[in-house]
């Protein structure tokens, strides 16, 4: 009997070690991508975006390092695009998303449509404070922006996208998906185990954009996953993508007391 008691409670140390040991290593996959100043400099073929009769150019920013132009835009596009989908629940919800906006954590693309003389330049060849928004204050020529952040979520480390907006001369001309595959390589390349986002439900065109062109499925953690009777009384949907084994079993595989 003493044995057994010796043995267990050595297995639960040896489990406490493993829980602690791979948390530090979540955190650290977190802290090295936040440290990142801009990740387009990771990925010069995405830094400009030529198709469709659009011609665009990107900009990295960082939350609490925007001017208050750059603010002020990021307002209006949101009310532009989301006040309808979110309907009554809009007005609590613009002054959440103007402190998540302005977050530490924050961090952001944008998308300045090239001028002649922008088109005549790469961006990579600018300087750090042409390539780096949020210090400038500049918002001329802006047509959307992402928001993403490094988070956890169910102990998988995620970029979770919060806003991809874009204004309506830049939508429909393939910028969106060439945007979140931009967020997926940067997913991949700091060793992160999914994209997720939130959705409106009556986003009728955003949801049919994640799952049908880029093939995200509803998370394990949405409320329709969790509880169906929770979920139907919920206006959004969590969807995700994953990239590995553990991140799919936890975050996109149905589970056997699902439905």
């Amino acid at each position: 009997m003493e044995t057994k008691r010796f043995s267990t409670s050595k297995e639960k140390r040896i489990r406490r070690k493993e829980v602690l040991e791979k948390k530090k290593a979540i955190d650290e996959i977190i802290k090295k991508a936040s440290s990142v100043k801009d990740h387009l400099l990771s990925f010069p073929p995405f830094c400009q975006y030529e198709r469709n009769g659009l011609s665009v150019y990107l900009e990295s920013g960082i939350g609490d390092q925007l001017a208050s132009p750059i603010k002020k835009y990021i307002q209006d596009l949101l009310k532009v695009n989301m006040e309808g989908p979110y309907g009554s629940e809009w007005q609590l919800e613009e002054k959440v998303k103007r402190r998540e906006m302005v977050s530490p954590e924050a961090r952001y693309i944008f998308v300045r449509q090239s001028t002649n003389a922008a088109s005549d330049e790469n961006p990579l060849a600018k300087n750090e404070e042409r390539h780096y928004t949020g210090q400038t204050g500049d918002q001329n020529h802006l047509v959307g922006f992402v928001h993403y952040r490094f988070i956890v979520e169910e102990d998988i480390p995620v970029v979770y996208v919060y806003e991809l907006q874009l204004e309506a001369c830049a939508q429909r001309k393939g910028l969106g998906k060439f945007l979140m595959q931009l967020i997926e390589l940067i997913a991949h390349k700091n060793r992160l185990g999914a994209v997720m986002l939130t959705v409106q439900k009556a986003n009728v065109l955003a949801m049919n954009f994640y799952t049908t062109k880029l093939r995200y499925t509803i998370s394990t953690i949405s409320p329709s996953r969790v509880d169906p009777l929770i979920g139907a009384e919920k206006s959004y949907e969590i969807l995700c993508k994953t990239f590995d084994s553990e991140a799919k079993a936890k975050l996109e595989e149905k589970q056997q007391d699902d439905g």
